[in-house]
């Protein structure tokens, strides 16, 4: 039967129009929509349509549409559920991905709707009540994990070889049962697989099943058994027959546009739809279907697979008994994708795929069939396309902090002048160090930046000092790796006035282009120059010098033009005035103090195009700049240099495991995500992660090998980072594993448990937030020529800084700070707002401990859940806590638990020398508490040491002691 619009099943009119999910239950052959109370609830004996609308960035809308089938259900409602999503994705116009999902081994995609897990209810939609599930020791095994659900308290059993992120994986379940069963009122008992009955929660785990006795090792069984390894196949379909297609290798040019294809991989079975077929493979297909190009034997294709799948010895006229033979394929996803809508898992599985498929997508399909339902008076506005979501690029970061600048030259770097540090040339590369006030402890960015004409040993150095410096930051900093052309907009806004000068001054720019016998292009102030402005005001403005020719003009730019005093700017025609302000506030900077002729394009002079070498074509079009996509998660493995990585869908900040790292990926720029308990080795390698990540491209977007790279530690994410997610600060800050920090949430009822007794209040900083709004910035978002930025500067951050600087220029105590104005013209010092000395402060020393090696992440098993009988007794949650870290780790916490004009009592403790007391001390101290080395310290010699009394010290919130404190290596 053929697919006709005017005959569009009524529980289907009006969806995929937003953003969301809709599930529908196939009741007597028919779809019938179910509340949104009940999602995430089937019926084992039931068939569903579950539909995901998403909206992405660029406004258009698009649906996977998935169809699960209970174990129960009967073969009639599996068939109807199939054609049912064929008849939902033609409403759509025929776009949508199509799943088949089969209980118990469904798709990553389907099961990240249901988040923490889906629980199927035995019966159906005729029965509908809920069997007891029976529980038996032969059950349990050592590899899985296990959740006993009793009245008054539930048990989660872990396997001896389970890995501790698919524990903390299964706590997320057991606090889905304790909230939704249980009204979040009920104990909860880790039981670890081989413990003693000497627990007190193990005896009683195990009395429930009448005792104690050793588990047996788990045998493979046929369920276990996969296709998976079996070769990918690749069949035509015509007339209800698959034929194979043989080739030497799979390729792109195999599919023809006016078939369809089956691809056979083991565990996923693909059905390809091209976009044109004749009318014979139509069969009598009509209406709609004919216009959008949906071919009716697409329906039989679909029962066919079913057959197949479920009873492998029924169909006799296949050719190829290889889909008929093996392993049982009643397990495998059957997903449908239509051309120029692959997947980027099928697109996978061929050895070439071109970047850009010549495919004519036309949208008339689309819009006939919204025609034809809005005559049936639906609102087909969200089978068009949505608006684009439309916001201005924001930096996410505090920009009023204090950023210090050096120049890499050979093995060294050269710390440049306030005056220079927004100053880069082409040619060389550059390291930058900002701090800036956060939410409630100070913030540490340190990047790289390469020049395009950077030489390749300049760019290794760059990495190597950064990289030293963030490890003896004790990982605290963000750290950035940027390429000329590819800034962010937290690096522009960052450096205000930033100016790209071509050329280079160090030597091993220099010595190259003597190499290869090149043209040195550096800049010089009396040449002839052509820059670029740029930007969007003045938190973010640039100019870019580009070769001085008029080819290098564009329209929706303008241009400053100098030689010697001669100084013009030009503004294209699609410019507006506030590019025009640009102009007058970098002129300001590149040539001061000299009179510059405008010109307006179509009216330039003579003298203008002459330093020019004359008119010549340009373009009008805007310089593209990658824009940032819709996010994606995956999850990493690095072993032996190769990376493997599993994307994880519908993520949310629990997805992060202390364990592991991750790279969130927004094409524009990628993330590197360290857990707190990754080793030090790969923590070492999280640049390397992300290099491999964009080398490999795994989601096929034409991922730019020069895209920023930002590593972020787990306990120290920036705002910029955690506004992809819904964040609680308090989670990554905790202590101990995965497992152990889950355990404590839900023991605690859900509230994540941190040593934290006070928070620091924006106040604290003049009122600045770690994302201030535009009224709270320094930097104005308007024009305004009377406002002026003031960078203040940390003492402690200087310190730590000094020893990376060139020694020969090392300045220990706080230059003040400056106070520039944008426009008009000036820099001027501030004596009133000089920052305070600190003495002698040396070099951290300390590292963190090691942390244990990380386990290769696996993908978390089935988690079973089954009810007992009621407990025979209840026994109270033990109130000591589980300590998982030192003491001294502890204290790094970022905390102020020293309340304002309050010391700590060290009345009666006796007194030894610095050299005594530091960690290194060749002769130190034995019985003093670790923790408070400085106690020990005369007033003289701790007033000398940390250029302040004790008084004024204990003052100081703690994360701000504890830094000073290692700087001295007392901590």
């Amino acid at each position: 039967m053929a697919v006709s619009m005017r005959d569009l099943d009524p529980a289907f009119q009006g969806a995929g129009q937003k953003a969301g999910i809709e599930i529908w239950r196939i009741e007597n052959f028919k779809p019938v929509p179910i509340p949104k109370s009940s999602y995430g609830k089937f019926f084992t004996g039931d068939s569903y349509v579950i539909m995901k609308t998403t909206a992405s960035k660029s406004g258009a809308l698009r649906q996977d549409i998935h169809y699960w089938l209970g174990k129960n259900t009967s073969q009639d409602e599996a068939g109807a559920a199939a054609i049912k999503t064929v008849e939902l994705d033609a409403a759509l116009g025929g776009r949508a991905v199509q799943y088949r999902e089969v209980q118990g081994h469904e798709t990553e995609k389907f099961l990240s709707y249901f988040k923490p897990c889906i629980i199927p209810q035995e019966g159906g939609v005729t029965s509908g009540f809920k069997h007891a599930v029976p529980f038996a020791r032969s059950s349990l095994n050592h590899d899985d994990i296990f959740i006993l659900d009793t009245k008054s308290k539930i048990f989660q059993f872990n396997g001896s070889n389970s890995s501790i992120q698919e524990r903390a994986k299964a706590l997320e379940v057991v606090q889905y049962i304790k909230d939704s069963y249980h009204d979040g009122k009920c104990e909860v008992a880790a039981i670890e697989d081989g413990k003693m009955m000497a627990d007190a929660e193990t005896g009683e785990f195990w009395g429930l099943f009448g005792g104690f006795a050793p588990l047996p090792r788990k045998t493979a069984s046929e369920e276990d058994k996969t296709v998976d390894s079996q070769p990918t196949k690749l069949y035509r379909v015509e007339k209800g027959q698959a034929e194979p297609v043989e080739s030497d290798s799979l390729t792109r040019e195999l599919l023809e546009t006016n078939k369809c294809y089956l691809l056979d991989c083991g565990l996923e079975m693909f059905v390809w739809m091209g976009r044109t077929t004749s009318l014979d493979e139509r069969k009598s297909a009509s209406g709609a279907a004919e216009v959008i190009h949906i071919p009716f034997f697409m329906q039989y294709v679909l029962l066919i697979l079913i057959e197949i799948l479920n009873h492998p010895c029924s169909i006799a006229d296949l050719p190829e008994q290889e889909l008929l033979q093996g392993a049982d394929r009643s397990k495998s996803h059957i997903i449908r994708v239509i051309e120029g809508f692959e997947t980027v898992m099928f697109r996978s599985k061929f050895d070439t795929w071109p970047q850009m498929t010549n495919v004519t997508v036309s949208e008339d399909g689309r819009g006939k069939v919204a025609a034809l339902l809005k005559r049936q008076g639906v609102n087909v506005k969200g089978l068009l396309k949505a608006d684009p979501v439309k916001e201005e690029p924001q930096p996410y970061i505090d920009c009023t902090g204090h950023l210090q600048v050096w120049r890499v030259n050979g093995e060294q770097k050269v710390l440049l002048s306030a005056a220079d540090q927004s100053k880069f040339y082409g040619g060389d590369c550059y390291i930058f160090q900002y701090s800036y006030p956060g939410e409630d402890k100070e913030e540490f960015l340190i990047g790289t930046w390469f020049g395009k004409q950077s030489v390749e040993e300049e760019r290794a150095s760059a990495i190597s000092m950064a990289s030293k410096m963030v490890e003896s930051m004790k990982f605290l900093p963000a750290q950035a790796r940027i390429y000329e052309g590819n800034e962010t907009i937290q690096f522009f806004s960052i450096f205000q006035s930033f100016i790209v000068f071509k050329g280079g001054l160090t030597d091993g720019y220099k010595n190259f282009i003597a190499e290869k016998e090149i043209p040195d292009e550096t800049y010089q102030e009396d040449g002839v120059a052509l820059f670029r402005v740029q930007g969007s005001g003045p938190e973010n403005m640039q100019a870019i010098q580009v070769d001085p020719v008029a080819s290098s003009l564009n329209s929706s730019y303008c241009y400053i033009l100098h030689s010697g005093s001669s100084v013009f700017t030009w503004s294209g025609n699609l410019t507006t005035s506030e590019d025009q302000e640009l102009v007058e506030r970098q002129l300001d900077l590149i040539k001061p103090n000299l009179q510059c002729k405008p010109q307006k394009e179509g009216a330039e002079s003579e003298q203008f195009w002459d330093l020019l070498g004359g008119k010549s074509e340009y373009s009008s079009q805007k310089i593209g700049k990658e824009a940032e996509s819709d996010p994606h998660l995956f999850s990493c493995t690095f072993s032996k240099g190769n990376l493997k990585v599993t994307e994880i869908y519908n993520f949310t900040q629990d997805d992060l495991m202390t364990e592991d790292i991750f790279i969130l990926d927004c094409h524009s720029e990628i993330f590197v995500w360290v857990g707190q308990q990754v080793d030090s080795k790969n923590k070492m390698l999280a640049l390397t992660i992300g290099e491999k990540f964009l080398e490999h491209d795994f989601l096929l977007e034409k991922l730019s090998r020069e895209a920023p790279i930002y590593i972020i530690m787990e306990g120290n994410e920036p705002p910029f980072f955690t506004r992809f997610f819904t964040w609680d600060s308090a989670k990554s800050t905790m202590h101990g594993n995965s497992f152990q920090r889950k355990l404590a949430i839900v023991k605690n009822g859900g509230t994540p448990i941190k040593d934290k007794p006070k928070r620091r209040t924006p106040g604290s900083y003049g009122g600045r937030s770690s994302v201030p709004d535009k009224s709270q910035r320094s930097r104005s978002m308007s024009f305004s020529p009377d406002r002026v930025r003031v960078r203040g500067r940390s003492p402690a951050f200087n310190a730590l800084a000094a020893t990376f600087e060139n020694p020969n220029a090392r300045n220990l105590s706080t230059p003040p700070p400056m106070v520039r104005k944008l426009y008009p013209k000036s820099v001027t010092p501030d004596p009133t707002n000089l920052a305070p000395k600190s003495a002698a402060i040396a070099a951290l020393t300390a590292s963190f401990e090691k942390s244990p090696p990380a386990r290769e992440l696996i993908i978390p098993k089935s988690i079973k859940v089954s009810p007992a009988p009621v407990s025979p007794s209840s026994k109270q949650e033990s109130n000591s806590k589980e300590n998982s870290m030192s003491n001294r780790i502890e204290s790094l916490t970022i905390e102020e638990d020293v309340k304002e004009g309050e010391t700590e009592d060290e009345e009666g403790l006796p007194i030894y020398p610095y050299e005594r007391l530091k960690v290194l001390s060749t002769d130190p101290v034995t019985e003093i508490d670790v923790t408070k080395r400085e106690t020990y310290l005369s007033s003289e010699e701790f007033r000398e040491k940390f250029g302040m009394a004790k008084d004024a010290f204990y003052k100081l919130p703690k994360w701000k002691q504890n830094k000073l404190k290692m700087a001295l290596q007392l901590f």
